[in-house]
């Protein structure tokens, strides 16, 4: 999580000397006085003579770009997802501890407030359809997914099985742990490309009107890992497969009231290949310039 900070505090930074850049570079080529809505042109192409120019339509005649790209974006919010699991049937996944209830819907649930999603988009970028009020939007990026749970199950990729009779298994399974856990986490990282369709109220104002995006997204799972700290054991980082699905399908949406942009994702298919039906969803804040 350290590291993960210091990335979004360096591309924070970036887009901020970026945005700097681009000001110095607009000014340059612009010696202009913006008074509210009414800008005063000093110079330019069309005032050969140095006289003053007024306009009083401040941006509403700004030309929209056919293409436009926005770079480095961050969303911030939390990962769940929809538990559709049949318990009774999930087979030697799930190991069950003796003089205890079998592993239930309870074991898996979250704890929602620390249950963590941050996505990193490297760019998106809008091509318009129609006028700039329809336009294709589409975009590269990972999708950090972090699932802290309430209770102490642990996953293991291979090795003996806790609770029986020294048996060895070379196949993933989850048991519930002897051990008191403060933190216990799933994290799974996907690299995700989102296709969407967005409505745009007001092409020509910036961070102005509403805007509504929706489409699909597919992400591949590049990285999977158990964290866990206990007093007993200090902390631990568990990496594995653990069964989960490598490819990731998502419908996605994103809704802007003005400068206020939310996101949201839900995916119709499990994050696992076998015996766990659960399919999670990310909602949060999208920090963009568009």
């Amino acid at each position: 999580m350290k590291k993960l900070i210091l990335l979004l505090a360096l591309a924070m930074v970036c887009i901020n000397l970026w945005a700097q850049d681009e000001q110095k570079k607009t000014e340059s080529n612009k010696d202009t006085i913006r008074v509210g809505g009414i800008i005063i042109v000093k110079k330019g192409k069309n005032n050969k003579d140095g006289d003053l120019q007024v306009n009083l339509g401040g941006n509403r005649h700004r030309k929209n770009k056919k293409v436009s790209t926005n770079w480095w974006i961050i969303d911030l919010g939390f990962s769940n997802y929809n538990d559709q699991t049949n318990y009774a049937n999930a087979g030697n996944y799930l190991v069950n501890r003796p003089g205890y209830p079998a592993l239930d819907k309870n074991d898996f649930k979250l704890r929602t407030g620390k249950s963590i999603n941050v996505n990193l988009w490297v760019f998106m970028q809008r091509v318009s359809l129609v006028k700039n009020y329809v336009n294709l939007k589409y975009g590269l990026g990972v999708e950090l997914n972090n699932y802290r749970y309430k209770s102490d199950i642990h996953y293991r990729e291979d090795g003996l099985v806790p609770y029986t009779a020294n048996a060895q298994t070379n196949a993933p399974f989850i048991f519930r742990d002897s051990v008191s856990f403060s933190k216990n986490k799933l994290a799974a990282d996907y690299v995700t490309v989102p296709v969407m369709l967005n409505f745009v109220s007001n092409p020509g104002g910036h961070k102005k009107g509403v805007s509504l995006s929706m489409g699909v997204s597919a992400g591949y799972l590049y990285s999977q890992r158990n964290k866990q700290k206990s007093d007993e054991r200090g902390k631990q980082k568990n990496k594995g497969d653990y069964d989960l699905e490598r490819l990731k399908f998502s419908y996605v949406a994103e809704l802007g009231v003005g400068p206020v942009l939310l996101y949201g994702s839900y995916s119709p298919k499990s994050m696992y290949e076998r015996s766990l039906d659960i399919r999670p969803f990310n909602v949060g804040f999208r920090f963009s310039y568009w």
